[in-house]
């Protein structure tokens, strides 16, 4: 069963700027963190960014500080992932998740609750 839904990954040029958000399905947010995480082909899973659930401190992976932006919208239960001066790089499936244990926002294990993911390219 689809526990989130993620939308907005779409080709894009490098330099060039992309909006991805994500929902829970037919629930509010958990009271835990939400992530953002890509895979490549050929790579593992990795973390991009994390966000709390109420005082809404973000984390970075440093590929990602300084260009990406997450944030979080309770009232309408969506997370969104800002990115900006987009690279080849950066080209790959987009997950949301929801932690469902406590702890780290870069600790890939603590997410049960999963998106189908969104393919992001960036053309070079």
């Amino acid at each position: 069963q689809v526990e989130l839904v993620e939308s907005g990954g779409e080709l894009v040029q490098a330099g060039g700027s992309l909006t991805l958000s994500c929902a829970p399905s037919g629930r509010p947010f958990s009271g835990y963190g939400v992530g953002w995480f890509r895979q490549a082909p050929g790579k593992e899973r990795e973390f991009v960014a994390g966000i709390t659930s109420s005082l809404g401190l973000t984390f970075y992976d440093a590929s990602a500080k300084g260009r990406f932006t997450i944030s979080r919208d309770n009232a309408k239960s969506t997370s969104y992932l800002q990115m900006n001066s987009l690279k080849p790089e950066d080209t790959a499936v987009y997950y949301c998740a929801e932690q469902t244990s406590g702890g780290s926002l870069s600790r890939l294990s603590l997410y049960g609750n999963w998106g189908q993911g969104t393919q992001v390219t960036v053309s070079s």
